[in-house]
């Protein structure tokens, strides 16, 4: 019966509390948390990705952290492998394994068992890289291609083309054992814990590991450019104020928060509650699973 423990799905947006919320969970129902969160793959990018510190994963094993370095290559086929093969591993161990986090395409990877298909065009790929980010963004609205969460992002803009091999009636089908719940969370009082978050990431460690990234990675790799750091980097070279950073920093994870609301609420399957309702909730579906 371990190998049948259900798959438990949280997600939301960034900043609603899903790690505060999954490590909850996971106490209660003897899990794992596999991490679905795009940003918080790269080793050495810690403060600016938001990364749970071992205090805040509360003794939980977590998984999906670190895999990468930020020069490294990991694709959305990459991660459904590892986190089908760690969902495999921890229902092996009798333990029910958790899936959290906000990258939507992570997250349905998993859920609808994508295929990636074949291996990438490498003629195509060359067209698309002498094509302008306008002029990407203009070829996925041409195609119907939903734009990734840094859409002015070359190289992210050229995969979510690329990923048109993506079997779409997989969508179709979603898994069967899997339970799927989204924080719901008042506009305001999102807005209010993106702006404590900022604050509290604004420091002198932030200031440090943008500095060391800086010191060893290029700018224009997309984990560089899809963080945090590009805006500290500025302001510790006197380009804009503090205030004017954690500014930026509060309006791009608004951007975010609202983009992967949009991506969650296609999926009909996802129970919406609020944070604190969500545990009551789960544990009237899986009392008979309690350790």
């Amino acid at each position: 019966m371990a190998a049948k423990r259900p798959l438990i799905v949280i997600v939301g947006p960034t900043a609603s509390g899903k790690t505060g919320l999954a490590v909850k969970v996971a106490k209660k129902f003897g899990g794992e948390i596999i991490s679905a969160d795009s940003r918080a793959i790269y080793r050495e990018m810690n403060i600016g990705t938001a990364k749970p510190t071992l205090a805040e994963q509360g003794g939980i094993p977590h998984h999906g952290l670190d895999l990468v370095a930020p020069n490294e290559r990991f694709t959305v086929a990459d991660f459904k492998k590892y986190a089908e093969q760690k969902i495999a591993e921890i229902r092996a161990r009798g333990k029910m394994p958790l899936l959290v986090g906000g990258s939507g395409l992570y997250v349905d990877s998993v859920l609808f068992n994508y295929d990636f298909g074949a291996d990438v065009d490498e003629e195509k790929r060359q067209k698309l890289n002498k094509m302008t980010v306008a002029e990407l963004q203009n070829y996925c609205e041409k195609h119907n291609i939903s734009l990734p969460e840094n859409h002015k992002n070359k190289r992210y803009l050229i995969r979510a083309i690329e990923q048109q091999n993506v079997v779409k009636n997989n969508r179709q089908k979603m898994r069967d054992d899997a339970v799927i719940v989204g924080i719901t969370t008042d506009k305001d009082e999102l807005l209010k814990r993106i702006e404590n978050r900022a604050e509290q990431m604004f420091r002198g460690e932030l200031y440090d590991e943008t500095k060391r990234l800086a010191a060893k990675y290029s700018f224009d790799l997309e984990s560089m450019k899809s963080n945090i750091y590009p805006i500290v980097h500025r302001m510790l070279g006197g380009e804009i104020t503090r205030d004017e950073a954690k500014n930026l920093s509060v309006t791009d994870d608004w951007h975010l928060a609202k983009k992967q609301m949009t991506w969650f609420r296609r999926n009909p399957a996802i129970k919406w509650l609020l944070r604190c309702e969500i545990e009551k909730y789960l544990d009237g579906l899986f009392t008979e699973h309690k350790m």
